[in-house]
């Protein structure tokens, strides 16, 4: 009768528990998520631009959300901005000519950190071509981690992409190599490319919030979402509009990074360590995940969600999500497993050709074996607003952002409470 009665205990303690955290997970409301969401993609921030007033403001904003939940900064700082600082040169001019023709200045962007620049065919520049068949990404990617010096010849299909390539500018190291892009399909036997630039050391912050864990303190678990976008530019303005809110790239989520760290604060259940972190500078070349992701030993991590993108409809529905890199590790088939009996499913990622895994800001720990994966639910080949001025607050669907934030919430309980752990991401096979 004693162990009836002590048996009937444990149950009884155990649905209140599990009552108590569906309690909880009501607390993920969808008129907090909708104000978070509002601010983050509001013109007030004039669309977040990497080193703008803007984005500075969104950093205090995330800092004081994390401050109202009581959630502690990263190794005992006095702040929850994680500053570090990049090189950025500042054009002020451009020339050069391929077989004695001029080249025009717009079609020529030095990436380098010499302020005056001025190469020939003989100065051992590396010439290659990205062709109008090539990924452009997945090409710049490629040349810009190299480690060596190129001229780059992008086919004059890229003309309206081209610009863009300025952002790169804006992350220089001091012993980078340099990389002259210009648009053209001719291939030159002699060349000459100036340039001058003005160089300066520029501050950045990531925003980076902690709830310490209880009997697994020194393993980590990392919630992410990059908090920058594309800014205003005028020149690309449409019907008038010319700031790039980026409502769903990426204050969505941002917003849910947001609402699970007050969740979890309130929960105060978990083994493991959690880390929260705002990152800067995706836009520009990912540089706030990469700053971040060498504070931590790669083995300590057991697994990261960085939230992408989450605010319309999957290609599914309602309902769903899909996780890149999905049959890297068995992280997915946990959190479905989570999952059981509920509505929700998270899918493999279905855009496996634009290589999403190595996109975004998960792809520096999980190079280092880390099960870091990013989660979204972005038609990336049909997405209507994707780095448009159009992608505003009206256009996402917040009842199904909220319940997709409820979702991860649920489905990383087992990871959390050091029951699970993901399998590490097999180095050997990335590309």
């Amino acid at each position: 009768m004693k162990y009836l009665k002590f048996s009937l205990l444990l149950l009884a303690v155990a649905f209140a528990g599990k009552s108590w955290s569906q309690d909880l997970l009501s607390t993920i409301s969808k008129a907090e998520t909708e104000r978070i969401e509002k601010y983050l993609s509001s013109d007030e921030l004039e669309g977040r631009k990497t080193f703008s007033k803007g984005i500075d403001k969104a950093a205090a904003f995330i800092a004081n959300e994390f401050a109202q939940a009581g959630l502690s900064t990263f190794k005992n700082s006095s702040t929850y901005l994680q500053s570090f600082s990049r090189m950025s040169a500042r054009f002020i001019s451009a020339s050069g000519n391929f077989d004695g023709t001029a080249i025009d200045q717009k079609n020529i962007i030095v990436v380098t950190p010499q302020a005056n620049f001025s190469i020939t065919e003989a100065s051992g520049y590396e010439v290659v071509k990205i062709n109008k068949e090539d990924n452009l990404g997945m090409a710049i990617r490629k040349y810009m981690g190299a480690g060596k010096n190129y001229l780059i010849l992008l086919d004059e299909s890229f003309a309206q992409n081209f610009s863009r390539l300025t952002n790169l500018k804006s992350n220089i190291t001091e012993n980078q190599k340099s990389v002259v892009f210009v648009l053209s399909n001719l291939t030159p036997t002699k060349f000459t490319i100036e340039a001058t630039h003005k160089i300066d050391n520029l501050n950045l912050a990531n925003v980076v919030a902690v709830i310490p864990g209880k009997s697994l303190s020194n393993e980590y678990v990392i919630f992410s979402g990059h908090y920058d976008h594309l800014g205003i530019n005028s020149a690309r303005a449409v019907n008038g509009d010319s700031i790039y809110n980026g409502a769903n790239d990426d204050a969505a989520g941002t917003t849910a990074m947001i609402m699970l760290s007050k969740y979890f604060k309130k929960l105060n259940n978990n083994e493991r360590t959690l880390i929260f972190a705002a990152f800067t500078a995706e836009e520009v070349g990912g540089f706030g995940a990469q700053y971040f992701s060498k504070q931590f030993d790669p083995i300590s991590v057991k697994a990261m969600f960085n939230l992408e993108m989450i605010g319309t409809e999957s290609k599914w529905g309602r309902n769903s999500a899909y996780i890149t890199g999905y049959e890297k590790t068995d992280m997915g088939a946990i959190l479905q497993k989570n999952l059981a009996g509920t509505a929700f499913t998270f899918y493999p990622d279905p855009y496996t050709d634009q290589n999403l895994f190595y996109r975004s800001d998960n792809a520096t720990l999980a190079r280092l074996g880390v099960p870091a994966h990013t989660i979204s639910t972005s038609k990336m080949d049909s997405e209507p607003n994707y780095h448009k001025p159009s992608d505003e607050f009206q256009t996402l669907d917040i009842d199904n952002m909220n319940e997709i934030i409820k979702a991860i919430a649920k489905s990383a309980q087992t990871i959390i409470a050091g029951k699970d752990t993901p399998t590490r991401v097999d180095t050997t096979q990335l590309k």
